[in-house]
């Protein structure tokens, strides 16, 4: 994807396929409010805008990252993978559980827990079900046809933190399970956090706005 356009057209795809707004945002690898923003410009609901820049019209504060050269890729894939879990390996601690934020998480996860030599969990945020309103109304799920938490240190592993919330979502989801969240990695955070409920965050790529906005 090029420009601003371009994620119109594919949030108008995706909301006439049927997923939500915070399915949406996952796919586009945006925040929902973004998500939003991008579905009400589009022709899922209504006449669709060609939005051209500088824009003054009340958009979100985003960025959009496209990791598809990697994820297309599974040599990439593996390699990315693999750079991730040489940032967790720096933790030192004895972890035997990976978990994969769904959806874009989990293959990246699956690398990792393979590198680490630990089993594999799978968590599907709130956000998947997400339209409008409160988030915290909402609960995500691990996979029962993963590995279980309760007592065990783990590792977390998503694609990119946006704004915290799918991460510090999935921690607490850990805790409330009986296992300890040791450390978070990712591919890109917008954020520049370095922990997440008490839990550090790692990523490969660190994006910072600079400028009026930033």
């Amino acid at each position: 994807m090029k420009n601003v356009n371009d994620l119109i057209e594919s949030a108008e795809e995706l909301a006439n396929r049927g997923l939500s707004k915070g399915e949406i945002a996952d796919e586009l690898n945006v925040s929902r409010e973004t998500a939003s923003w991008l579905v009400e410009k589009s022709g899922a609901s209504g006449d669709t805008a060609v939005v051209t820049e500088p824009r003054n019209d009340g958009s979100p504060h985003d960025i959009h990252v496209d990791w598809s050269a990697f994820g297309r890729d599974s040599a990439r894939l593996t390699y990315a993978g693999q750079a991730m879990a040489d940032l967790l390996s720096k933790e030192g601690k004895e972890v035997d559980l990976t978990i994969g934020i769904e959806k874009a998480g989990v293959p990246l996860a699956t690398v990792v827990a393979r590198e680490l030599d630990t089993d594999m969990g799978s968590y599907a945020p709130a956000k998947h079900q997400w339209e409008e309103g409160d988030i915290e109304e909402l609960g995500g799920s691990f996979s029962r046809n993963f590995a279980t938490i309760r007592g065990r240190d783990c590792y977390v592993v998503d694609d990119i933190v946006t704004s915290g919330t799918t991460m510090k979502e999935t921690i607490e989801a850990i805790r409330e399970e009986g296992g300890n969240p040791i450390a978070c990695v990712v591919l890109v955070d917008k954020q520049g956090v370095d922990e997440l409920n008490g839990v550090p965050v790692y990523s490969l790529i660190n994006v910072v706005r600079v400028g009026a906005d930033g």
